[in-house]
């Protein structure tokens, strides 16, 4: 966010600023979606909703599972949330107590640590590079249960890295987690966009009791619109619930009758070819960091990022990037900002934005790194 204010700053004074630090898409909302919500607006659909989200909006979801997962998950299991932050907002809500650990990987998507923070809870970050795919498996899980550890919290794909974890580890994770009466959370709001030939696995396919988060605002578009949704075990929707009532009242209405549009046939062929899109941007951009000098020993096969090392001779990522932003005028993100495993070695970059800026950035970032 540093990285980004500055970015605007050069830009209101006339600089032409390449953006690839901050992890939002650059596509308009599918049309379907943002006709819906327009609709709901002009009929008068801005009242309060039943906290757990539109009927409606849960049935759909569970259907959505049943088309891409073969799942049949029961609708009273979901709850649609402020974003995929209100769903983790209720899940450690719901699981933390003080002293109480979760198994994290660094790196990773920074906010999950202060959730836990939030409710008197800590971060146990497990360095993961390369070798482990960047991501926490079963050996890891394994050696890093603590007596205080209360579960595990994975992301595939991850942030800040496009890892994603295959069916295999998962079982290995969730074997592990169900042994110890943990409790396992999947941070799934990028799985909409996979490009390899990796199989797109919930974690509630191998651990029915699963806490799954997903969101409406990377596939589906709908960033600001902040909607996003939770699966949890029956046990607990009760309580879930009472907190939803409590700490939100209800979702958008608004956004939420938008997002009925979101799994309309027509909404999904432009998120797929938006998918496309990515991977295109993605096939561009790893071989030309590569190129320039940028260290990315495994291909991303997810998400929109490429966590890269830096090249010879650049020893600091968060001096890196301010002098690339202030010289350069291209914007990306310390490592620093994801963890502190080879944190300052490593940046990330973002492709949601259009080819030909990305064909600018590398062309700054190639005549940057010559001149040093």
């Amino acid at each position: 966010m540093e990285v980004l204010r500055r970015a605007i700053e050069l830009s209101s004074d006339g600089a032409d600023i390449v953006h690839m630090a901050v992890g939002e898409p650059d596509f308009p909302t599918p049309e379907p979606i943002t006709i819906a919500g327009r609709d709901a607006l002009m009929n008068g659909s801005t009242k309060y909703t039943d906290a757990r989200g539109l009927a409606e909006l849960r049935l759909a979801v569970a259907n959505y599972y049943a088309t891409d997962y073969g799942l049949d998950v029961d609708e009273n299991r979901i709850f649609i949330t402020p974003g995929a932050s209100g769903a983790l907002l209720l899940t450690t809500a719901l699981l933390m107590e003080p002293g109480d650990e979760i198994i994290l990987s660094d790196p990773g998507y920074p906010c999950n640590r202060n959730f836990l923070a939030a409710f008197s809870g800590t971060a146990h970050m497990v360095p993961v590079g390369d070798s482990e795919n960047y991501q926490l498996n079963g050996l890891l899980v394994d050696k890093n249960w603590r007596e205080t550890t209360r579960g595990v919290l994975l992301a595939s794909p991850a942030n800040p890295t496009g890892a994603v974890i295959g069916e295999s580890v998962l079982e290995e994770i969730s074997f592990l987690v169900d042994k110890e009466n943990g409790c396992l959370i999947s941070d799934e709001i990028y799985h909409g966009l996979i490009y390899s030939d990796a199989k797109k696995v919930s974690a509630l396919q191998v651990s029915p009791d699963a806490f799954v988060l997903n969101s409406f605002s990377k596939y589906f578009g709908m960033t600001g619109w902040r909607l996003g949704w939770l699966i949890a075990p029956a046990s607990v929707a009760p309580y879930l619930e009472k907190m939803a009532q409590n700490f939100f009242i209800c979702p958008s209405s608004i956004s939420q009758h938008a997002a009925l549009a979101a799994f309309t046939p027509v909404a999904r062929d432009i998120m797929e070819a938006q998918r496309e899109e990515f991977k295109t941007r993605r096939d561009f951009l790893l071989p030309a960091l590569r190129d320039i000098g940028f260290d990315v020993p495994i291909e991303p096969e997810g998400a929109f990022y490429i966590y890269a090392g830096l090249p010879e001779g650049f020893l600091d990522s968060e001096s890196f990037t301010q002098w690339l932003l202030e010289e350069h005028h291209v914007a990306i993100a310390p490592g620093t900002d994801f963890g502190s495993h080879l944190a300052n070695r490593h940046v990330r970059f973002s492709y949601a934005q259009p080819l030909d800026r990305l064909q600018l950035g590398v062309e700054r970032l190639q005549r940057a790194i010559q001149t040093g």
